[in-house]
C-alpha cells in the first residue's frame, strides 16, 4: 500500500530510463488497484508488464470492495499476486481461498504469481520444508498439468518480510528445492520445465547477486526495494557471482 497516482507515475518514468536496453530479463511491476489502468499506457512500448497485487475469486456480484479478475485484465494486468504473506497475516487467507483465487486467475486469462512461506515460529520449530510444500500441495490441488505453464511460485518467508532480515542463499536454495521436488510429486516433468519459482524477503541490491546464482531461485519477489527506482533496476539487471 504505496503510492498515489503521481508518484507511481514518477517511478515508473524513471525505471523506465534505467532498464532501457534490458531484454532478457522478464520484468512485472503490482502497483495499488488505483494506479493500473493509469500506468497501463506508460509501460506499454516497455519491458515493464503489469500485475495485481489481489483478487478476489469470484467473476461479479455483491462483494463490494472486491476487485475481480476481469476487472484487473481490463486495467492492462497480465499478472496477479496471490496469497501473499499480509494477506495470509492481515487478512487471514487460507490455503483454500489461495485455491480459489487460482483458479479465478487462471479463468481469466491471468498468470498467478503464488506466495508461500513460514512463519518465524515454524522457522525455529523446523517446520519451513514442512509448512512451504503443503502451501505449494493446497495452493494447487486440482489445477492441470498445462495451467502450471502459466504459474509462478513465490517462496517469502514471512520472518524477512519488511524486517530487513533476508535467508542466507543457500537457506533459500533450500527451500526451493523443496518446492521443485513437490511439483515433481504433482505433476509430469514436462508440465512444470518452465514453472518459476521466485525469492521474496527483503531482496535488496546488495544480496541479488548472491541470491540469483543459486541454481533453483529463478527471480525475486521485490519489496521496499521496488520504490527505488535505481535500487529495483540493480535487481533487474542482477550479476550472479
Amino acid at each position: 500500500m504505496n503510492t498515489v497516482i503521481h508518484e507511481g507515475v514518477d517511478l515508473v518514468l524513471k525505471l523506465r530510463e534505467l532498464i532501457r536496453g534490458v531484454d532478457e530479463t522478464d520484468i512485472v511491476i503490482a502497483p495499488p488497484f488505483t494506479s493500473i489502468y493509469h500506468l497501463k499506457h506508460l509501460v506499454a512500448d516497455s519491458p515493464i508488464r503489469l500485475a495485481a497485487q489481489n483478487l478476489f475469486w469470484e467473476t461479479k456480484g455483491a462483494y463490494t470492495g472486491e476487485v475481480s479478475g476481469a476487472m484487473i485484465k481490463d486495467a492492462g494486468c497480465r499478472f496477479v499476486i496471490i496469497g501473499h504473506s499480509e494477506r495470509r497475516e492481515y487478512f487471514k487467507e487460507t490455503d483454500e481461498i489461495v485455491n480459489r483465487k487460482v483458479f479465478a486467475a487462471l479463468r481469466e486469462g491471468l498468470k498467478p504469481i503464488v506466495c508461500v512461506g513460514e512463519t518465524l515460529d515454524e522457522k525455529e520449530s523446523g517446520k519451513t520444508l514442512q509448512r512451504v510444500t503443503l502451501q505449494v500441495k493446497n495452493a494447487l490441488n486440482g489445477v492441470g498439468g498445462a495451467a502450471m505453464k502459466e504459474i509462478a511460485i513465490a517462496y517469502e518467508p514471512v520472518w524477512a518480510i519488511g524486517t530487513g532480515r533476508v535467508s542466507e542463499p543457500q537457506e533459500a536454495e533450500e527451500v526451493h528445492n523443496a518446492v521443485r521436488e513437490q511439483l515433481f510429486e504433482m505433476f509430469e516433468p514436462d508440465a512444470i520445465k518452465d514453472v518459476r519459482i521466485i525469492y521474496g524477503g527483503s531482496v535488496k541490491p546488495d544480496n541479488i547477486d548472491e541470491l540469483m546464482a543459486q541454481p533453483n531461485i529463478d527471480g525475486a519477489l521485490v519489496g521496499g526495494a521496488s520504490l527505488k527506482a535505481a535500487d529495483f533496476a540493480r535487481i533487474v539487471k542482477f550479476q550472479p557471482v
